[in-house]
């Protein structure tokens, strides 16, 4: 509650913000108290507040505002704050505040009203009977607020109440917010302590609650007067900063001029304001830039009738100065997740000073100021033939107040939902990411294709199983950038919780708490998936599993040792013999051909490096190993650079020919098949591999990350003119988004 509050002058008030006069409180609240209002007209101390609510609403109802007054003030009778003045300037310095910013009818009433039921004999019963349902939630929705500062045990839950109240009707925390506004103004006689611990919930949770329904005017003034309680140095400085160019000519304003002449020249009409910074933006401003000049104090604002004015007068702007186009935003097309539209620019003028510009309708700054107070009643009944019955449009609920609700409901742990709310919070930058569909998603900086994929599907996201960014396959941990195109790949059966799910690694790469709250879920109700999803069960879980060619690997790394290679595979033939999984043939005189290969080495035994397992016609190199053995690379082969730095003699190597007796050998190489994880992957791919006639002469399966898996297949071809086909196959596979030679980065088969 606020009675504990005293007034006096604001430690920073940001210009043009409403601020009602106190002594005239004073005067109208003892007139009302003597009766000075005849029956049926307004009490003086109201009527201020009907004025300034009648320049936004030409025909709003004031007499309910004259009875909600009325019994605010009664009932508000003898209670005094602590600076002396009766306790009615409070819900009516409220009340104005909203009033400035066009905030309607039944929320000026709650305002009036929403401290009488926490404060005095008035029930909820009482409201509802003499102002209606509407105004009894509201009523009971702030109510409900006023424990949230005080109590640090009791904070999480309250605060989720809070939450759960803002949801339903967000006009209860445009209350709470006004009302947090004019205790801040009246802060200055509590105890330093406890002028922090309020300053400090203010900051942490109300002002980016403030900037996430758009209320900038609200959210502006209440940085500063925080700034000045919790940083008092600073803002001494920036205060000081801001005394010493007051003095000094503004260039802002030549800059105006120039700018009304460039429009007025081009048959625009438009209203060029200069747009003082507030002390947290010079700050900030400040610590960005260094030192600063007279244009960094403020920025120009320029308002128009629509929003093809909007692009006429960028147009104009970027032609006749010189514009910074980094600086260039377009809130218009693709508005903030606050409701926020302008065009954000910058120019150079004639000195060379740039000018940061806004550009925006009238509409667009109301809502820009005002945010959701901007848009009246968002309940009021759905209009047109094709509303249904009873439903009620809500455009003042952004998505990401809906997900909010829809996760603190899954919270059961008030402790968690407070820490996850203030983590959310903390987020004071958003992207906007393009989904494949045309629509847009508003996310925090630093989200994730995972965070994308719980904010777009909610649970559903459960069976995710990859992401296209930019049109290019990427993991799930990828982090998103504003403007990043965004398809999210979804399991054909995303009831099969089995094999699609998501791993305790997502958790290192969600950033919301909607989506680690659901994948935490999940896994708790999974605790047989904690390692991920896998393949179906009849489907090998290791390559020696299928191979058994323990012999190879010690001879690989044996040939690793020597020849700084990383793997070598055999190269067969019908007529060679398998030992201890290596493949080996017989001694053959000089330049025979082995394998499809003729070498240059007299009783050579000739290997294909398994590092690029080069198949005709490939570019071709060899050099000598221990045993006598030669293995064979492609020339374009890292191991090829690595062979030669290390002093090795390359050997002469090249492929048979009929004439050579040998051009139908079989040919052996290996693929990798990077593939999206689902079950019978192994059977299909197989079978495709069978169709081509190729022979499976060892298969490898890892297990899977991030829903993505990748197979390893050695493979015995009767000619290796068929490898294309055979890989194209193998991609036409569902579920599979590339398959790879052995040896070829990643990068490059992409």
């Amino acid at each position: 509650m606020s009675a504990e509050a005293t007034d006096q002058a604001p430690f920073g008030r940001r210009r043009g913000l409403p601020r009602i006069d106190l002594r005239n409180l004073r005067r109208f609240s003892r007139a009302a108290l003597l009766g000075s209002a005849s029956r049926g007209r307004l009490p003086d101390a109201i009527e201020h507040v009907a004025k300034v609510h009648r320049a936004h609403h030409p025909g709003a109802d004031l007499d309910v505002l004259r009875k909600a007054y009325v019994l605010a003030e009664s009932s508000h009778r003898g209670q005094m704050r602590k600076s002396g003045e009766p306790y009615i300037t409070h819900p009516l310095a409220v009340t104005l505040i909203l009033a400035e910013l066009g905030a309607e009818t039944t929320t000026l009433t709650a305002s009036l009203l929403h401290d009488t039921v926490e404060d005095t004999e008035v029930t909820l019963d009482q409201v509802g009977e003499q102002f209606g349902e509407e105004v009894r939630y509201l009523v009971d929705g702030v109510t409900k607020l006023e424990k949230v500062d005080y109590g640090a045990a009791a904070e999480p839950e309250t605060f989720r109440k809070m939450l759960v109240a803002t949801g339903n009707d967000v006009r209860v925390m445009s209350i709470k917010l006004a009302d947090r506004l004019h205790n801040m103004r009246t802060l200055g006689v509590m105890r330093p302590e406890k002028q922090a611990r309020i300053a400090k919930v203010t900051r942490d949770v109300l002002i980016p609650l403030a900037e996430r329904l758009g209320v900038q005017a609200l959210k502006t003034e209440l940085e500063d007067l925080v700034f000045a309680i919790l940083h008092p140095e600073e803002y001494a400085r920036t205060r000081e900063l801001l005394q010493a160019h007051a003095g000094r000519p503004d260039p802002l304003a030549q800059a105006a001029e120039d700018v009304r002449g460039v429009l007025h020249e081009a048959g625009i009409t438009a209203e060029v304001l200069v747009r003082p910074r507030h002390f947290v933006s010079v700050h900030r401003v400040g610590l960005k830039r260094g030192e600063l000049t007279g244009t960094d104090l403020g920025r120009l604002l320029v308002l128009v009738s629509d929003d093809a004015d909007c692009y006429a007068v960028l147009g104009e702007l970027h032609t006749c100065f010189t514009p910074v186009i980094s600086e260039f935003k377009d809130f218009i097309a693709v508005p903030k997740f606050n409701l926020y539209q302008s065009l954000h620019t910058a120019v150079a003028g004639r000195d060379g000073e740039v000018t940061e510009v806004l550009i925006r309708t009238h509409q667009m700054h109301r809502v820009a100021e005002a945010g959701v107070i901007a848009l009246g009643n968002p309940y009021a009944p759905t209009e047109g033939a094709d509303a249904p019955e009873g439903e009620r449009a809500d455009p003042t609920r952004p998505g990401w107040l809906s997900r909010l609700l829809d996760w603190q409901s899954a919270t059961p742990d008030p402790d968690i939902f407070w820490t996850s709310l203030r983590d959310d919070l903390a987020q004071d930058r958003e992207i906007t990411v393009f989904r494949s569909d045309g629509g847009t998603l508003g996310l925090p900086a630093g989200a994730s294709c995972v965070d994308a994929a719980y904010a777009l599907y909610g649970d559903d996201a459960h069976s995710c199983i990859g992401a296209r960014v930019n049109g290019r396959i990427a993991t799930l941990s990828t982090v998103l950038r504003d403007g990043d195109t965004l398809q999210l790949l979804m399991a054909s059966d995303a009831r099969d919780t089995a094999s699609h799910g998501p791993s305790p690694e997502w958790l290192d790469h969600a950033r919301t708490p909607a989506a680690r709250i659901a994948i935490n879920r999940w896994l708790a109700a999974h605790p047989a998936s904690q390692h991920g999803p896998r393949e179906a069960a009849e489907e090998p879980e290791s390559a020696s599993e299928l191979t058994g060619q323990d012999a190879q690997d010690a001879q690989d790394g044996q040939d690793a040792q020597d020849g700084q290679e990383t793997k070598d595979a055999q190269v067969t033939r019908g007529s060679q013999v398998s030992r201890g999984g290596q493949t080996v043939a017989p001694a053959p005189g000089t330049g025979r051909p082995e394998a499809g290969i003729v070498v240059d080495l007299p009783g050579a035994t000739v290997r294909l490096a398994r590092c690029c397992t080069p198949v005709p016609p490939d570019a071709i190199t060899g050099f000598a190993v221990r045993g006598g053995a030669v293995t064979v690379h492609r020339e374009r082969c890292p191991g090829v650079a690595r062979m030669t730095a290390a002093g090795r003699t390359a050997v002469g190597v090249r492929w048979a020919d009929e004439d050579d007796g040998d051009g139908g050998a079989d040919y052996r190489v290996t693929l990798f098949a990077e593939a999206f994880s689902r079950p019978h992957l192994l059977a299909d791919l197989t079978e495709a591999i069978a169709a081509e006639g190729a022979e499976v002469v060892a298969a490898a399966v890892e297990p899977p990350r991030e829903q993505r898996v990748r197979h390893t297949y050695t493979l015995q071809l009767p000619d290796a003119g068929r490898l294309p086909t055979l890989m194209r196959a193998m991609r036409n596979v569902p579920g599979v988004y590339d398959v790879t030679r052995e040896g070829r980065s990643m990068a490059a088969a992409r």
